[in-house]
């Protein structure tokens, strides 16, 4: 049977479709671009009302982004609610709150400055929360060295 330019013409991409087929099957396989996930400060500096809203406010974040990285800082009267004893307006102890979510990989910073300065013992300090130099400086190294997101609810 002689060849007509339609049959030549279906025989061409025929052959076109394949090698492009062969082609995509040997080329190397790309992973989608993975994004590192998102490093946040809280600042807590005016106390227990203000650390109830940033509970409130990580464990939101976290529901909406688990991948997310986590830092609480406090210094000043923030860091009352990181202390043995401390407890919500409910009447809540936080220690419950920061032990569950010290276990999902939020950290727990309190500065050493203030410890100082109010004469409260380490020893009062959550054992889920340590202590830092400074909850200033700690704060500044995180947002400048390790590009935290700065939140203070």
């Amino acid at each position: 049977m002689p060849e007509t330019p339609s049959s030549r013409r279906r025989m061409l991409i025929a052959s076109a479709s394949a090698g492009a087929a062969t082609l995509a099957a040997a080329a190397p396989a790309t992973a989608a671009p993975t994004q590192a996930p998102v490093r946040v400060v809280y600042h807590i500096t005016q106390g227990n009302a203000q650390a109830s809203r940033a509970m409130s406010n990580v464990r939101n974040h976290l529901a909406a982004d688990p991948t997310a990285r986590i830092v609480v800082v406090g210094n000043g009267a923030g860091i009352d609610f990181m202390l043995s004893g401390a407890k919500d307006d409910q009447g809540a102890e936080y220690a419950g709150n920061i032990g569950d979510l010290a276990s999902r990989g939020v950290s727990f910073r309190v500065c050493e400055n203030t410890l100082k300065s109010r004469k409260i013992s380490k020893d009062r300090v959550l054992l889920d929360a340590t202590t830092v130099p400074s909850g200033v400086v700690e704060v500044a190294d995180l947002q400048f060295r390790d590009s935290y997101a700065y939140i203070s609810p």
